[in-house]
């Protein structure tokens, strides 16, 4: 059913618990699995102008570690991972990945916040790619 599942991260901690949901359907299905991490660039744009390439290199830094986690999780689990950083607004850059790739499905987490903590976000990265995904989205509740 499904050979290509994508597991987005942003870095944060909860991400483990996402990448155990999408190894095991990836084992499960032997399917390839896909990491990305995405380089907001709003976040360093809207930085002080001398400070933009620190920013970029820390979110970048950020990622590395983020992929690292997924691709040791993917070989503990026994499957073919590959991983990718990409630059742009999160969840654009997620649904063009998934499309791009023939993905099956997309594994994200969301911390389900609301009201303000919700406004303070920008919205959910998960809810939007939730609306304009052309495959299935599994999100996780992450803690």
């Amino acid at each position: 059913m499904y050979d290509s599942v994508l597991v987005a991260t942003d870095g944060s901690s909860g991400t483990t618990e996402t990448l155990a949901h999408a190894t095991a359907i990836a084992r499960d299905n032997d399917a390839v699995l896909h990491g990305l991490y995405v380089v907001d660039k709003r976040l360093y744009l809207a930085a002080e102008k001398d400070t933009q390439e620190d920013v970029r290199q820390s979110l970048e830094e950020e990622g590395e570690v983020a992929l690292d986690d997924i691709t040791v999780g993917g070989e503990e689990a026994g499957v073919e991972t590959v991983t990718e950083m990409e630059v742009g607004i999160p969840h654009k850059v997620i649904t063009e990945y998934a499309d791009r790739e023939g993905i099956d499905l997309v594994v994200m987490g969301t911390h389900g916040r609301t009201g303000r903590d919700r406004v303070a976000s920008l919205g959910s990265v998960t809810d939007r790619v939730l609306e304009s995904s052309s495959v299935p989205v599994l999100v996780v509740h992450i803690e």
